[in-house]
């Protein structure tokens, strides 16, 4: 665990950082396991009155889960191995969204996937210069979770589809266009170790005054918001690509191009999942949706083709389970979205 992760107590402050620059801080089993025992620990261990979460390297934060093992076991046929990965995350997500005490993140450089999960549900979210965050999971056959639909959800009440686009097609957002909900301040990165220093010798979060810096790429601008959204709630999925496909504007040609390359059938769903979720509510209900998802993502949906034929193969070739968006059909999302009985999450 030590080649992984270090967890440890510094002044005042409980301490968790990400060791894995290598392989882009993704997110193991064994990793969540240890992250969730050191929290349920600190939540009542009166040295600890703030948690910091950050980690090594200068590429990401956490680019997502790893997904080799979730590849192999499903293969076999082990689909209980995800269900127990993808649960144990799930819990470890929704106590940090209701951690009693203050968790401020430090998201630089890719925060993606299961990197939203561990760092975006925190108290007080902090983004700089490198930052890039995604959700881009209907590119490999999932959706976007791990408590990011209750986020996406968020933003699609103010920004009326802008959250759907954001989730169906991967878009990844530099640190100023994070702020629309993924997180809550920018603070330059030359400033952080100070910060980090401060807030275990006070116990308190900490910020500075920062100007704004010129973004390493453009923030979405108002015009690219107002008219994806409008392409995001034009009506069914088959529609929203038909809206796209009239569009030149250089955001809709490429919004078309990652819908065409993600599953289908993750598309519908978390379109479905977006329309179903209450961004006022807590992510227990989210979570829960989620998971009756990734319960069935690798035997009755495209997950394990996708991360075939982007992480195993490389192909960049997926042979999703329906050629088109038009091809899903209704029945179809309920089934993945049904409820799973004595196998619902339970936190």
């Amino acid at each position: 665990m030590s080649e992984a992760l270090r967890i440890r107590i510094e002044g005042r402050a409980g301490r968790i950082t990400l060791t894995r620059p290598r392989a882009l801080n993704a997110l193991t089993h064994a990793m969540v396991l240890a992250i969730d025992a050191a929290l349920a620990e600190w939540a009542d261990d009166p040295r600890v009155a703030v948690v910091v979460i950050d980690a090594e390297g200068e590429r990401a934060f956490c680019a997502g889960g790893d997904l080799a093992e979730l590849y192999a076991t499903g293969r076999r046929g082990d689909f209980d191995y995800g269900r127990r990965f993808w649960r144990d995350e799930y819990r470890m997500n929704a106590r940090i969204a209701r951690f009693p005490k203050p968790v401020q993140s430090f998201l630089h450089g890719y925060t993606m996937g299961g990197g939203v999960g561990l760092g975006c549900h925190a108290s007080l979210r902090i983004v700089g210069e490198s930052s890039r965050i995604a959700m881009p999971e209907c590119g490999i056959g999932l959706v976007p979770d791990v408590g990011g639909s209750l986020l996406l959800a968020r933003i699609e009440a103010r920004h009326p589809g802008v959250g759907a686009w954001i989730g169906a097609t991967g878009l990844r957002l530099d640190h100023a266009a994070a702020l629309m909900g993924f997180a809550d301040r920018f603070q330059p990165e030359a400033a952080w170790p100070a910060l980090k220093a401060e807030i275990a010798e006070t116990g308190a979060p900490a910020l500075r005054e920062a100007a704004a810096p010129e973004p390493a790429e453009p923030a979405i601008g108002a015009g690219d918001l107002a008219a994806m959204g409008a392409h995001f709630r034009a009506g069914t999925p088959a529609m929203i690509r038909e809206s796209l496909a009239a569009d030149d504007r250089p955001a809709a040609r490429a919004a078309l191009a990652a819908l065409d390359r993600a599953s289908p059938l993750s598309v519908a769903c978390h379109l479905e999942m977006l329309r179903r979720t209450d961004p006022q509510a807590g992510i227990e209900a989210a979570l829960a949706l989620e998971y009756r998802f990734v319960s069935r993502c690798m035997e009755h949906g495209d997950f394990l083709e996708g991360i075939r034929a982007q992480i195993i193969d490389k192909d960049r070739n997926p042979r999703w389970r329906h050629r088109s968006l038009a091809e899903v059909t209704p029945a179809e999302v309920e089934a993945m979205l049904a409820p799973l009985g004595d196998g619902e999450l339970a936190l």
